[in-house]
């Protein structure tokens, strides 16, 4: 014989059923998204839901695709050199629109220098050209969960 559960437990079942959801952005002026999408391509055969903004997208645009899909992180792609304003702006935005749960994440073309000063302004990780993407995968996984 079947129990009743009440709504509250039927929630809490789809929501851990719940895929993690990533949106892949590639914000600027930058015109190379092959890296991008073999990210994109890898979480997703690891069973992530992930969402890719496709080229030239705003720190605005970015934000606000993501508040519509309702994602978990997401993961920029900067190789343009315009990382030491476009992370920070993507941070403030999220803020502002009390999304600062969305973990936020990036690669790309960035000097050892200014890694230490994006992880202080909140961005979670950081990863380089040579990173393997097994090990990418391996931090999505790990470190992000379905929000709330």
């Amino acid at each position: 014989m079947a129990t009743a559960k009440g709504k509250g437990s039927a929630a809490a079942t789809k929501r851990a059923a719940r895929k993690v959801r990533i949106l892949v952005g590639k914000p600027g002026l930058d015109g190379h998204d092959r890296g991008a999408k073999i990210i994109a391509r890898a979480l997703r055969d690891a069973g992530v839901e992930v969402i890719y903004t496709g080229l030239h997208q705003t720190p605005e645009m970015i934000v606000n695709t993501a508040a519509q899909e309702d994602v978990d992180g997401i993961g920029l792609s900067i190789l343009s050199g315009a990382h030491n304003y476009l992370f920070p702006k993507v941070m403030e935005l999220l803020r502002e629109k009390k999304m600062g749960d969305v973990v936020l994440f990036g690669g790309g073309i960035i000097p050892d220098d200014d890694i230490p000063k994006l992880l202080k302004k909140g961005v979670d990780r950081v990863f380089t050209p040579g990173t393997r993407i097994q090990e990418i995968v391996e931090y999505v996984n790990a470190r992000i969960q379905p929000r709330k």
